[in-house]
Order: C-alpha cells, then sequence, then structure tokens
C-alpha cells in the first residue's frame, strides 16, 4: 500500500501509476484515511478508511476518479477526518453536505472537472453554464430547484430573444448536470427535476455554406486580422474539414509528418480519428515554430497553452469580409460542400470528417444534384444504352 501525496499533479500523472494488472491503493501521506484505487483499466476511486465505534474497518465511497476534482476530494477527506476526531460518523457528515450543496458548488467543484475530461466541446459547454445558468441557479441548493423553475427559464430566455436551439441546449445542460448528481449519489433517485421536459419546437438546422468567391473575400479579411493566430486555424478548418477543437488542440505527436495525417486520439465520436492534411495543411503545419517542452501545433502565443476562444478576432473578420451570419463552423461544412461539388461521393465525404452514420452526412446530399446525375447517367454508359 504505497503512501504518496494525492496532489492534482498525481493525478495529472496517473497514467504512470497504473498496475499492471488487477488495482492498487494509494494512501495519502497527510490526511489518514484518503485512499485512491487505481485499476489497470485506467480508472480510480477515491475512498475514505477509516475504524468506527466498534472499530470496524469502513471503507466511505468519495467519488470517482474523472468526476471529482482532487481538491474537492482532499476537502471533503479532511472533514471527515474532524468530524471523526470529534466522536461523528463521517458517513452521516457527508450525507448531510450533500443535502446542502448549492448549484454553484456542485458545477465546480464535481461537474467542471468531469465534462472538463471528459467532453471535447468543454470551453463552449462552460461558457453556456457559466453565463447563463450559473447567474440563476447558483445560490440554491440543488434540491430546491423544481421543475417550475427550469419551465420559467425556457419561457423568460425565449421571450428574451434567446434562440430555441439555444434554449434547448440549457434543458439539456440542466438534465445533464443533475443526472451526474444522482449518478454521483449527491441527490437521490427520481430527482431530476427536468424529468419529462420536452425541449421547445421551431428549432432550424443552420446551414451555411461559402462559395468560392465568398472563401476569397474571407482569406483578404483574415490576412488584415490582427490575430495571426486566427488565420491559421480557420485556413486549416477550410483545408481539412476538421472541428474547431480538434485543431485548436494538436499535438506534435498527433502528426505524422510521412503519412500527413492529424491523429485525433479522442473525437466527438469517442473514437480514434485520423485527418488527411492536404498539401495545403501541410504548409501551414510545417510553417510553425517549434517551442522547447511545447506539445501544442496552434498554442496561444501569449500563455504557450491551446488557445480558449477566436470569437472576438472571429467577428471582427467575418464583418470585414461582408459575411456576418457565417460562424467558425460553417468552415467545416463548407469544405464538405466543396468536396460534394467536386463530384466526391458522400461515402468518402462521410469519411473525412469522421461521422459514424451517413445520416450525418446526407444533409450535403442536395448540394450537387447534377454531379450525382451524371454519376447515375455513367452507370448506363458503362452498361451501353440500347440501341
Amino acid at each position: 500500500m504505497p503512501v504518496v501525496k494525492l496532489s492534482p499533479a498525481f493525478v495529472r500523472d496517473v497514467q504512470r501509476h497504473l498496475p499492471q494488472s488487477g488495482a492498487v491503493a494509494f494512501f495519502d501521506e497527510s490526511i489518514k484515511g484518503l485512499m485512491l484505487e487505481l485499476r489497470a483499466s485506467g480508472t480510480g476511486t477515491w475512498y475514505f478508511r477509516y475504524r468506527d465505534n466498534d472499530k470496524r474497518l469502513r471503507l466511505k465511497h468519495i467519488g470517482r476518479l474523472d468526476s471529482v476534482a482532487v481538491n474537492s476530494i482532499r476537502k471533503q477527506a479532511k472533514a471527515m477526518r474532524a468530524a471523526l476526531a470529534a466522536g461523528d460518523d463521517p458517513t452521516s457528515v457527508t450525507q448531510k453536505r450533500s443535502k446542502v450543496l448549492r448549484f454553484d458548488e456542485f458545477v465546480e467543484q464535481h461537474y467542471f472537472p468531469h465534462v472538463r475530461i471528459n467532453n471535447r466541446s468543454w470551453p463552449s459547454t462552460k461558457s453556456q453554464i457559466s453565463r447563463h445558468l450559473m447567474p440563476r441557479f447558483g445560490t440554491l441548493p440543488l434540491d430546491q430547484i423544481h421543475r417550475a423553475d427550469i419551465l420559467a427559464m425556457q419561457q423568460t430566455t425565449r421571450a428574451e430573444g434567446m434562440a430555441v436551439g439555444t434554449c434547448n441546449r440549457l434543458l439539456i445542460h440542466m438534465r445533464t448536470i443533475f443526472n451526474a448528481a444522482i449518478r454521483w449519489e449527491i441527490l437521490p433517485e427520481g430527482s431530476n427535476p427536468c424529468r419529462g421536459l420536452k425541449p421547445m419546437k421551431g428549432e432550424v438546422r443552420r446551414e451555411r455554406f461559402l462559395t468560392s468567391a465568398e472563401v476569397q473575400r474571407l482569406f483578404d479579411a483574415l490576412d488584415r486580422s490582427r490575430s495571426p493566430q486566427l488565420a491559421i486555424v480557420a485556413r486549416m478548418l477550410l483545408y481539412t474539414g476538421a472541428r474547431k477543437r480538434e485543431i485548436l488542440d494538436a499535438r506534435w505527436e498527433h502528426i505524422d509528418f510521412e503519412r500527413c495525417i492529424l491523429t485525433v486520439p479522442r473525437a466527438k465520436s469517442g473514437y480514434t480519428r485520423h485527418i488527411p492534411l492536404s498539401q495545403a495543411a501541410m504548409d501551414i503545419v510545417n510553417a510553425q515554430p517549434r517551442r522547447p517542452g511545447n506539445p501544442w501545433v496552434f498554442p496561444n502565443p501569449k500563455t504557450g497553452e491551446p488557445i480558449v476562444s477566436l470569437h472576438a478576432g472571429w467577428d471582427a473578420v467575418r464583418r470585414w469580409a461582408g459575411l456576418p451570419d457565417v460562424c467558425l463552423h460553417d468552415l467545416r461544412h463548407s469544405f464538405a460542400s466543396f468536396l460534394v461539388n467536386a463530384g466526391h461521393s458522400l461515402y468518402e465525404v462521410q469519411a473525412l470528417l469522421g461521422h459514424q452514420s451517413p445520416k450525418m452526412t446526407m444533409r450535403y446530399a442536395h448540394l450537387a444534384p447534377e454531379t450525382l446525375l451524371r454519376a447515375a447517367n455513367s452507370v448506363a454508359g458503362a452498361l451501353g444504352t440500347p440501341g
């Protein structure tokens, strides 16, 4: 039973401590009883080990390794240690604590650490929750948020002019947050206030594809931008059809220079994805300076870390280009539209975009009906038309 400092640094480097098989328990060197059980599968569980008043050895489950921040775990363990010293049962103390946990406390201490590790759209998720849900529900205890509050949120946000799609995403965030609280035994089963609530109707799927002329205007505007990284990232999105975070989080070790492939270890689908890099994309990659000790291909020049948001710079660029309705994700759609109009099959488009289902790719089928008609006529040509 190794004794170590169970710190954020230890957890960041947790892969180095995994056993070859089975499980191993690590105990904290300063908080007696705090224990992390690591399994060969890469999963882990936090416990507080203690002896009750009858001297029986007990294990109190605190949380999963990927669900709760280390600092929160240490704070809970200290509280349980203090309760034990005062003659109280740590189990009853933690149960009491969970009943009064506020929405903002749960989100900051439990939910955000989980999403940061497991959700590739973490920056936008955090932004939406922080901007729209925290001001409304932050100070309320979790068990004091009711279905009527969620309905009121839907009605008021829509009345304030928020798009239907955004209103529905807020509902999804709330449902997911409460499901997590239930799954992690902070709330009882069946207590999700979003249960039975349906998304608002009227959401329109937005499809915006750039023309060649619009792309040229966009490139001209990008060259005027004071953010060189924005110009680089936008071009990479158009040249690859990648998702924004797939480019922003790219690491040098993920690029195969011989095969011209960018590997995304964990794509939105949950699977490893391999993105072919065209010569134009490779030229951009090869032009990026390598900073000693920095693994990121397109880091923020000031912080050296992956760029969090490009919205401010992008908003200026699209206005200069006369394209106020174009968002960065539309560059991915435009990549697909150029492929279809160049005569490439929907199967090829599906593979290049990394769609797991052809259903997602079918939205592009209408872009070049003349191309599809030529493909259909080629069959008759190959077979020979009757004379």
